[in-house]
Parts: C-alpha cells; structure tokens; sequence
C-alpha cells in the first residue's frame, strides 16, 4: 500500500508543477498571511490541485496544507502539504523551490514527496523502500568527526531570536566548512550525502514532514533541538547520524550561552 500513497503523492507533485510553472517569473500579486509569511495565486493552486487528486484517491484520509489548514479524515491517516517550499525565491524568479508532500500513519511519516517544478528534480522515499532522487538511491555520508563535515544552516536572525545563537558558533568553531542554505533543498544535500548536517527553527510541519522519512530511508537521521524525532516543535536537525549527538550537544542553548 505505501507504493501506491508513494506513486499518489509523486503524480500529485508533478500535476501541482504543471499549475506552478506558468506562473514563475511573472508578474505576481504577493499577499501577506497572518503569519507574516508571503503566499501567491500559485500556492493556493498547487495546494488544490494536490489536495484534490489526494481526495479522489484516498477520500478517507486527512489533510493538513500550508496554505488551507487542516481537514480532518476518518481515519489515522493525513497528507502533509506544501505546494510551494521556499516562496520567496519562487517570487524573486529563484528556480530553487519546491512541492513537498509527505503521508502521516499514526503519528509516523512514511511517505515523502519533494519535487522542482523548474528543476525537474524529484527526491521521494517511503518507510522500508529506501530513498531516491531522480530514480537513484540516496546515501547519507559516513563521516564521523565534526572537524570534517559541512554543517549547513538556515536564517541567521532567526536562529539568533530563538537563542541558538553561541550554539551556532560552537559548531561553526567545531566544524570544517559551513554555508547558509535554506528550504528542502538544503535538507536534500545532507540525503545525498553532498553535506552532513543541516538545522534551522523557525519551521512548520509542511517544511520538514517529506525530509524527515527521506533522510531516515537514506541512512540518516532526523530531530529537534532536543534530539526527539517531532515534525512539530518548530525547528529540525537532520544530518548522517554519526555527528548528531554531538551536534545537538554544541547546539544547545543553555550550555555556555
């Protein structure tokens, strides 16, 4: 059954890109949500053509998407949506932006979408299938030391407000090579085994649910700060599981800052 959610969520992304494409590097009305974030006639599109193709396959199960909040299904089932990860860059004419679908069993990622409508790159996995980007099996790295890897990190302020800030600069000190990125893309990296850790707060679960099972399927690891596996606590940790204990210990806020 996970191959046909899988297939599902992949021919929804695809259909959803077909709705987003036109739209990039046109002239677009940018409304501002509650939240302070952006949103576009694309997003509420892609969001539709998702949410009803999900429907029509699987009308018993939930939804929860960035742009049209949550409708409850019959069961313990729900799709995790983002139509449009990294809308900023989609409104700037930035190819780097993504559909991120993932299915949640019972508290449990275990699908997980993420395609570039403009790249063309897809990266999907499912729980116990292994994880794949453009029809290849993904592999997190096999680094051991801090002092070898590539700690990738999003918004500075961001992680400044949320006071992990002497924690970000423990590990800039502790690591070989560190760069700011941001959106899923970032977290695809670290399952190619291009980088080895990727963090940032300020996150939703939209952002992250499809990372997590890809990263796991790829031989990684994902958590929060704490180090406990929630797509809810508002800031995610992936990396290749060898540093990650030793990430989370520099990170963490109360120690020495």
């Amino acid at each position: 059954m996970l191959q046909q959610y899988l297939d599902v969520a992949i021919a929804a992304a695809h259909a959803a890109g077909e709705v987003i494409r036109p739209y990039f590097q046109t002239a677009l009305q940018v409304e501002t949500k509650a939240d302070a974030t952006p949103v576009t006639a694309a997003d509420r599109a892609g969001e539709r053509v998702i949410v009803d193709m999900l429907r029509q396959h699987f009308p018993e199960h939930g939804v929860l998407g960035e742009e049209f909040g949550a409708q409850a299904g019959r069961g313990d089932a729900r799709w995790i949506i983002d139509p449009i990860d990294g809308t900023q860059n989609f409104i700037r004419g930035i190819p780097f932006f993504g559909t991120l679908i993932a299915l949640e069993q019972a508290g449990e990622i275990t699908v997980g979408v993420a395609y570039e409508p403009v790249q063309g790159n897809l990266f999907h996995a499912a729980k116990g299938l292994g994880a794949f980007g453009n029809g290849e099996r993904l592999a997190v790295s096999t680094l051991t030391e801090l002092s070898q890897i590539t700690l990738l990190h999003g918004s500075l302020d961001l992680l400044l407000r949320d006071g992990y800030w002497e924690g970000l600069a423990r590990l800039a000190r502790a690591t070989r090579r560190q760069r700011g990125y941001g959106d899923y893309f970032a977290y695809t990296f670290v399952c190619r085994g291009q980088a080895d850790v990727m963090l940032e707060t300020d996150v939703k679960p939209w952002d992250i649910a499809p990372l997590k099972i890809l990263v796991e399927e790829a031989g990684g690891r994902f958590s929060d700060f704490t180090g406990a596996p929630s797509i809810y606590s508002g800031n995610a940790l992936i990396s290749n599981g060898y540093v990650h204990g030793a990430v989370l210990a520099l990170l963490d806020a109360q120690a020495g800052g």
